[in-house]
């Protein structure tokens, strides 16, 4: 069945919802539309160890489309939103100052949609999300059902931030501790530079955690890494929850966030790669983090390629349908 609710608008007019999606307002609504793609945005940054300002992240990558009516993927030849029924469900209700309170607020919402059998897309916002955000999803499909594969520069399994749990540089650790997640079912991409040191990479080990770092990409081809992440991320579980940390991509792909680290992925490469995963396993989460627009680019070239990151996913939904 086509799904025809389709904006018929040019991008730049209208409220900004992700694609022009329509609005749904309440939990009622969710259920009764059977959706089968969520956008849930998570503007929360009150978590972050460098530069703030990822709360607006998930306004930015709303507002990034330029894309009008009957989107169509050229390389896999679908329309996504006439192919998935998609809505965006507004933000989590976060709580100024208080982590505990707004962490709570974006589980319970992403919790929401997960019930419905739906896919939750959260927009971040920074990466302490994925705590909860992963923890709603793992408690929705069975926890240790569903593995973890996670683009990023940096690790973000530290035992805490200078005491504080639950910052931008832990939440990986949180979920693993916590059962939702089993290390062995972690599989990290894109790793560089001079984060973590060696005590926290011995926990890493002692978890089972996978991890593939840029000098591997540039020494294997990526190609080849990605196959081996997709195949660990799978060695047990059935399904996978993607965390795309925007930061994963060099600076001069992604210079709007708030921990950059130079000698990343291309945009390119990114984008392949979400397609090629989504394709090719049963997705059953997502994030996007770290997009800090107070940072980025002429032309808010972090946003626009966060935003290509979710359609490339869609779109790939949509190819298997």
């Amino acid at each position: 069945m086509v799904f025809d609710r389709m904006p018929t608008d040019p991008a730049f007019v209208g409220i900004p919802t992700f694609l022009k999606l329509p609005y749904i307002a309440d939990r009622e609504q969710l259920v009764a539309e059977r959706p089968d793609v969520v956008i849930v945005g998570a503007p929360f940054d009150m978590a972050v160890t460098n530069r703030p300002g990822a709360r607006y992240g998930p306004r930015a990558i709303r507002q990034a489309s330029n894309l009008g009516r009957g989107i169509h993927h050229l390389e896999l030849g679908v329309e996504p939103l006439r192919t998935l029924r998609v809505f965006d469900y507004g933000d989590a209700s976060i709580i100024p100052s208080d982590i505990e309170r707004s962490h709570e607020a974006i589980r319970a919402k992403v919790a929401e949609v997960a019930a419905t059998g739906a896919i939750p897309i959260v927009l971040g916002g920074d990466h302490s999300i994925t705590l909860p955000s992963a923890t709603a999803v793992a408690d929705a499909v069975g926890r240790g059902k569903a593995g973890i594969v996670h683009f990023d520069a940096h690790a973000d399994t530290a035992p805490d931030n200078w005491g504080v749990l639950l910052g931008h540089g832990t939440p990986m650790r949180r979920l693993i501790e916590s059962g939702a997640v089993p290390g062995r079912s972690f599989v990290q991409v894109g790793l560089r530079g001079y984060w973590p040191p060696p005590d926290v990479i011995d926990w890493m080990r002692e978890q089972g955690l996978r991890w593939h770092l840029m000098a591997e990409i540039e020494q294997r081809g990526f190609d080849a890494v990605l196959e081996d992440a997709i195949s660990e991320a799978l060695d047990g579980p059935e399904a996978i929850y993607l965390s795309v940390d925007v930061d994963v991509l060099d600076p001069a792909y992604a210079p709007g966030t708030g921990t950059p680290e130079p000698g990343g992925l291309t945009s390119r490469e990114l984008l392949g790669a979400v397609r090629r995963i989504v394709g090719q396993t049963r997705l059953v989460g997502m994030d996007v983090v770290e997009v800090a627009p107070a940072y980025d680019g002429p032309g808010q070239i972090t946003a626009e390629v966060a935003h290509r990151v979710v359609l490339e996913a869609l779109s790939a939904l949509a190819a298997k349908n």
